[in-house]
């Protein structure tokens, strides 16, 4: 929690410094109320007191009361403030460096886990800000002045309020060392409940299709039993606190009033106008009153108490993602330090996941100069994507080098090594906006994007149809997801995206597996045509879509089983044949 205090900044370091005059001065405000009602009491119990002698006094007392509200009120606005500044430092600090990270720290933490942390966990640490600075600097200054001031009256006094401030303490640990265990879980089922609900609103038309309602619901259930009974288990310890404060106080007063009904009757009776008796039932009144400040101090505390654990566990899930770093370092070279233009090289490339045993690619090396066609065919995880995701940094190989124009990738920066291609995932990602908006998304050297530039991208890609077939054309909206698109509409317009950028190096990840026969035809020949000096590097699963490349590469459980055009594969690799042959004929092959 302290190291998430350190982003406070100067202006709310000020906030703080505020809040700490106006919170000493309440402080002094509520203290000095028992002070007017001993004054009060001895005048009550004088002979010859005037009720305008009594009001002198009482309009004091409300003058701190109202000098005390206006105090809270001030501490309350700068508090809120301060908490709010914080959580908005926080969640720019999360959500930059969640967009650094490579693809192996966002499956480290998981989707569903970053999302709670980025909202859920910061909540819980602006909650206890706003109120812990309220109440975590109230509560000693209170309690210690309180004390001080009524250190001299009676030991015997004293010895209650110190026995009902031990046993205030105790319990608190008691109930604090068995919540905090499960503030720690709660959290972790809490992400759990994420990803079961993400992952049932995500495939909501697989669930529907395989009537698979009852076997989410019940997954639903049990993460969601799971969090309650945690839940359950921290409120019923944590119920324990307010009746546990409330008999403490009541029995300290009871305490206080029979201490002070027995010395009172041992006192002297004295002179009229200095009784010992009076001075004493003075002194039990303020006694009681600062007495009930101090038990309301520990009051306070044990509201920070509550709040705290989970807090702090939220503060550490927080930090944990700040202080993760990227394993993709940013290189120092822009984008004139290439030597080559629209080359992409491979040099005896090994890869292996983290978590993983064994190399997912082994030995890669070929070459793709400006303007060839290079793509890339085999059996399922035989590591074809995973060689395309090397090229863009999505992850860094083990051992080798890619270089992209002469350089190696490791050595650009990011934005100069993005710039130089176009990358189509396997997956179209469509984000909520127009089409105007999704074509033109981010940033690049080419600058701003004119609607002629778009929509000529958009004829590229064979998205003219359905794009003019929208009264809006361009400024049709789009679903979060495109959603209110079809998978080969995604698909082309995710082509489109890259297109526009009018980049050097084309990556195609099995882009054209939503597209018909004709389509993917027709697309390639444009493609082949308008593009022909940009490099394309293409997965497929088809046959049909890399006939014509100027290089085939044929994977096989990470390693390279063949090289060549697709007529030298066809005459002498069995894998390529068996793939081939599984998909045409030999005349359609022909």
């Amino acid at each position: 929690m302290f190291k998430i205090l350190k982003k406070l900044t100067g202006k709310e370091l000020r906030y703080v410094g505020i809040s700490l005059i106006f919170i000493i001065t309440q402080v002094y405000l509520d203290l000095k109320l028992p002070d007017y009602m001993s004054k009060v009491t001895k005048l009550i119990q004088e002979k010859g007191t005037t009720v305008s002698q009594i009001f002198d006094q009482g309009k004091w007392m409300v003058l701190c009361a109202l000098g005390s509200l206006a105090a809270a009120i001030v501490v309350g606005y700068f508090a809120a403030r301060v908490a709010a500044g914080l959580s908005r430092t926080l969640r720019h600090d999360v959500y930059h460096q969640v967009s650094e990270y490579s693809m192996a720290e966002i499956n480290q933490f998981s989707t569903a886990s970053l999302i709670t942390r980025s909202t859920n966990d910061i909540t819980q640490v602006q909650m206890f800000v706003a109120m812990g600075l309220q109440l975590i600097i109230k509560a000693p200054i209170t309690a210690v002045w309180a004390i001080f001031k009524i250190a001299d009256k009676s030991w015997e006094w004293t010895t209650a309020l110190g026995v009902a401030v031990l046993f205030i303490l105790v319990a608190i640990s008691i109930i604090v060392t068995l919540a905090m265990p499960r503030f720690k879980i709660i959290q972790k089922l809490t992400d759990k409940l994420n990803s079961v609900t993400r992952e049932n609103l995500t495939g909501i038309h697989v669930v529907r299709a395989y009537n698979a309602e009852g076997y989410q619901t019940e997954k639903f259930e049990r993460a969601n039993a799971d969090i309650t009974s945690t839940n359950l288990f921290i409120q019923r310890v944590m119920a324990f606190m307010m009746p546990m404060m409330s008999m403490v106080s009541s029995g300290l007063s009871v305490s206080v009033y029979l201490i002070g009904a027995t010395i009172i009757k041992n006192a002297a009776i004295g002179t009229p106008g200095n009784s010992p008796r009076i001075n004493l039932f003075s002194d039990m009144v303020v006694f009681t009153s600062y007495g009930m400040q101090v038990v309301m101090a520990f009051m306070m505390l044990t509201m920070i108490f509550i709040m705290m654990p989970r807090a702090n566990v939220s503060a550490g899930r927080i930090n944990e993602v700040i202080d993760t770093d990227s394993s993709i370092k940013n290189g120092t070279k822009d984008g004139d330090a290439a030597t080559e233009v629209g080359t992409v090289e491979f040099k005896n490339v090994y890869f292996q996941y983290a978590d993983a045993s064994e190399h997912v690619i082994e030995g890669i090396s070929f070459k793709a100069n400006k303007g060839e066609t290079v793509a890339f065919i085999g059996s399922t995880g035989s590591g074809k994507s995973t060689l395309i995701n090397l090229i863009p940094r999505y992850y860094d190989v083990t051992a080798g080098q890619v270089l992209v124009d002469g350089v190696n990738v490791k050595d650009y920066t990011e934005n100069a090594l993005h710039n130089k291609m176009g990358f189509i995932p396997q997956k179209p990602v469509m984000f909520n906006g127009t089409i105007r908006s999704n074509l033109a998304f981010g940033t690049n050297a080419s600058g701003d994007l004119t609607d002629e530039a778009l929509m000529a991208a958009v004829r590229l890609a064979q998205a003219e149809e359905f794009v003019t077939k929208n009264e809006k054309g361009l400024d049709a909206e789009i679903s979060q997801g495109g959603l209110n698109l079809s998978g080969g509409q995604k698909q082309r317009l995710a082509i489109a995206r890259a297109l526009a950028r009018r980049p050097e190096i084309l990556v195609f990840d099995d882009s054209f597996s939503a597209l018909d026969y004709k389509t993917d035809r027709v697309l390639r020949d444009t493609l082949n045509r308008e593009t022909a000096e940009t490099t394309k590097l293409i997965v497929a699963q088809r046959i049909g879509t890399i006939i014509d490349a100027d290089q085939i590469i044929v994977l096989d459980k990470g390693k390279v089983v063949g090289h060549g055009t697709h007529t030298e594969l066809l005459a002498s690799n069995p894998v390529y044949q068996e793939i081939a042959y599984s998909q045409l004929s030999k005349e359609e092959l022909a």
